[in-house]
């Protein structure tokens, strides 16, 4: 296709495109729609069909705020975070940690908490005390 058909079609699409809108801008669909009489809300839509609102202009909108960072700020942060998180995935990779000195560790932990308790249950008790809580049980009542 030459330059020129390329220019017509285009120049055609935008005809077309700016004729569409153009009759969406003219024809406004709540002035001309009809509202039922007998409605609890008649008397408000047709109040509100005919009240007169001042709608904002772009003067309206507040300057951006002094406090927040530039642009270009957002975009580093977002880099520095890629590479923080590319770091940490070297850092936790497999090849990378071991788990060795783990009698060590828990050794510390047990002395960290406490003596253990001399109530500590058997699986008979366990048994027993869930056996006991099974009869106490009341079954719910029959769907209807």
């Amino acid at each position: 296709m030459s330059r020129l058909g390329t220019f017509r079609t285009g120049l055609l699409a935008c005809v077309c495109g700016a004729s569409l809108l153009g009759g969406c801008a003219v024809s406004n669909p709540f002035v001309t729609a009809k509202v039922d009489p007998s409605s609890p809300i008649a008397a408000q839509v047709a109040s509100a069909a005919r009240a007169r609102t001042t709608y904002p202009t772009f003067a309206d909108i507040p300057p951006v705020p002094a406090d927040v960072r530039p642009l270009p700020a957002f975009g580093r942060a977002a880099d520095e975070l890629e590479v923080a998180g590319a770091q940490l995935m070297r850092e936790t990779a497999p090849s990378t940690w071991t788990l060795t000195g783990t009698e060590a560790f828990a050794g510390r932990a047990r002395d960290m908490a406490g003596p253990e308790s001399e109530a500590i249950s058997t699986t008979a008790e366990t048994e027993a005390f869930a056996k006991a809580q099974r009869a106490r049980a009341t079954p719910p009542p029959p769907p209807r």
